[in-house]
């Protein structure tokens, strides 16, 4: 090998390795013609706002300007950044559970993974984003593309799902997306050898980007390649030719440099090798003036790889020169680099960024599990202390119940005893027939009070009922010390109104035994029921000898009875009203003004029902 053989190869080599490490990217297609600049304010704006929505915590946002930052990747051309931040502003809205950012999102990564030829992961994204949508439109969309890479090596299937989402695409306002599924459609048409189909549906899609000259360069360029590979040459020099005097004219250095590269490639094909040369110097020179330098490495390799083939050493070493000489200050003028550095020290920053907020995170996740914790276990407490207080209730209202009961079993022994008694006196005075008639009419009042004595309320009729039996029985033994009367108001329904069970008698008994037993002359008994105001009134009216001169002449065991009678009502009545909230009132007077006799108020509430 000779010396300057040597040197080339060399020369060669480290142009390969000098520019993968100092260039932006290590290939730049003709086609992408997005303005790089644009793209990486987009990308450093997109990265200060990414910033302080992590620093705020703010999902949301969060989600949206890792968004923002893939596009401003795939401007710039570089899919594998755009496929990173896409993951990521797609794990945080599914997190945000945001099902139409969701179905953008994935199908956007679906088309950058397809760029990269990640054919088996687009498949899958492009599903994904299908099976989210409820949009029938968006559903067959969807559909369409994961079949159509699924039929890679069927370009006539490809070109039928293509087709249908041209159709679907039409009807809506998305040019964009029209003019990359004409763009798709002219690839299958290359794979069928169908140029001519092929450039009409590149010059579709032109149609619908009109309005962006960097869209309308890039498909002009791609029609260019096809008029070159079917050598007509002429056709796509006059494009290329006219792209690069637009260039020229708006001062777009990016353009300029393609066009000339892609001229030069022209030129090779037309075996014109000098006017390739010349284009390709003239790409290689503006790209060193505007520190263009990947640029500056494309121009560069092809120039070494021409000058190599032919044996033109000479040119390869004033080549090699040039480049070196220029080399720092290529370095220094590529604004790419400096962006690029600028970008590795926000990307860290993200990434120190995004730890905290994982922290964060993870710290309030424990904090609202300790919450949820503590919450749960004092609803559990609550519950609990709930569930005790409520069998405390039950209890105590059982025992109420209870107490109840026994206050109303306490009336009836001394009854009995009475009664017994007036039988026992029936008969010692061969009274066969009162005595007779007396157990008969016992016997009814006691079966009646039985069926009735698990019961705190009962009808007024029954009341009523069992009352009348009660004075039947008295009268029949003290017919000679009075009468009685029972009185109801007509506004009552004895029917339907409830009273307390038991709770009159007693005091119908006092009446009787302790006032007008005692009289000289026949008494009267009065019992009424009023409705005053939407309330019972019962009135046991006697005029008996009156409760000072009946308690002149009590035995000791009479006075205790009596006065166990007026506690045991009062203790019912406390009952009743602690358990039903009946509010009844219970008062005992001694008639005065001439009169004698008591009168004793029962009053409560008109019930129906408890």
């Amino acid at each position: 090998m000779s010396k300057k053989t040597a040197l080339l190869t060399l020369l060669f080599l480290l142009l390969n390795f000098s520019f993968e490490a100092f260039a932006q990217q290590d290939t730049v297609q003709p086609s992408v013609t997005k303005s790089k600049k644009a793209a990486s304010y987009k990308i450093s704006k997109a990265a200060d706002d990414l910033k302080e929505s992590l620093d705020a915590n703010n999902e949301v946002q969060i989600a949206k300007n890792y968004e923002k930052l893939a596009d401003g990747f795939i401007e710039k051309g570089d899919n594998v950044k755009a496929e990173q931040y896409l993951n990521k502003a797609l794990f945080t809205y599914r997190k945000l559970n945001r099902n139409t950012d969701i179905i953008r999102v994935t199908r956007n990564l679906a088309k950058v993974q397809e760029s990269q030829r990640k054919v088996n992961a687009a498949i899958k994204n492009y599903e994904a984003a299908g099976a989210a949508a409820e949009d029938q439109k968006v559903i067959q969309l969807n559909k369409n593309d994961a079949n159509r890479l699924r039929n890679m090596d069927n370009p006539e299937a490809q070109s039928s799902f293509v087709q249908s989402n041209i159709q679907l695409l039409e009807k809506g306002d998305k040019k964009e997306e029209v003019a990359d599924a004409y763009v798709q459609q002219a690839e299958v048409s290359l794979q069928q050898k169908n140029k001519e189909v092929a450039i009409q549906s590149y010059e579709k899609a032109i149609s619908y980007v009109k309005d962006k000259p960097e869209e309308v360069a890039k498909l002009k360029n791609e029609i260019a390649k096809v008029y070159a590979s079917d050598n007509q040459f002429d056709k796509a020099l006059a494009i290329n030719e006219k792209l690069l005097t637009d260039a020229q004219k708006q001062d777009d250095f990016d353009t300029q440099i393609k066009q000339l590269q892609a001229l030069a490639t022209i030129y090779f094909k037309k075996n014109e090798p000098q006017k390739a040369i010349l284009s390709l110097r003239q790409a290689y020179q503006l790209a060193l003036q505007q520190g263009k330098t990947a640029e500056v490495k494309t121009s560069l390799l092809q120039l070494l790889h021409y000058y190599k083939a032919n044996g033109k050493d000479k040119e390869s070493i004033e080549l090699y020169d040039d480049f070196f000489q220029n080399f720092d200050k290529l370095i220094r003028n590529d604004s790419s680099l400096i962006d690029e550095k600028t970008f590795q020290v926000t990307e860290e920053k993200i990434r120190q960024l995004e730890k905290e907020k994982a922290l964060k995170d993870e710290l309030i996740a424990k904090k609202n599990t300790f919450n949820y914790v503590l919450l749960g276990s004092l609803l559990l407490l609550l519950l609990l202390v709930g569930l005790i207080v409520k069998a405390l209730y039950s209890i105590k209202t059982k025992n109420k119940e209870i107490a109840l009961q026994s206050l109303r079993r306490e009336m009836n022994p001394h009854f009995i005893f009475n009664s017994l008694n007036s039988v026992n006196q029936f008969i010692s005075q061969n009274k066969e027939l009162e005595a007779n008639k007396y157990l008969t009419s016992y016997s009814h009042l006691m079966r009646n009070m039985m069926e009735n004595s698990n019961k705190d309320f009962i009808s007024l009729s029954n009341e009523i009922e069992q009352l009348k039996k009660y004075l039947d029985l008295e009268h029949l033994r003290f017919q000679d010390k009075f009468d009685y009367q029972i009185v109801a108001d007509d506004a009552l329904d004895t029917e339907t109104t409830l009273v307390p069970n038991m709770l009159i008698q007693p005091h119908l008994e006092n009446a009787i035994w302790h006032g007008l037993r005692y009289r000289e002359t026949k008494g009267l008994l009065l019992l009424k029921f009023e409705l005053n105001r939407g309330k019972v009134s019962v009135i046991v009216d006697d005029n008996g000898i009156g409760l000072t001169e009946s308690a002149a002449l009590k035995t000791r065991n009479q006075k205790v009875h009596q006065s166990r009678g007026v506690t045991n009502t009062k203790e019912r009545i406390n009952l009743l009203n602690d358990l039903y909230k009946t509010n009844i009132d219970f008062s005992i007077t001694e008639k005065n003004s001439g009169a004698t006799g008591t009168l004793v108020m029962l009053t409560f509430p008109l019930l129906d029902k408890l």
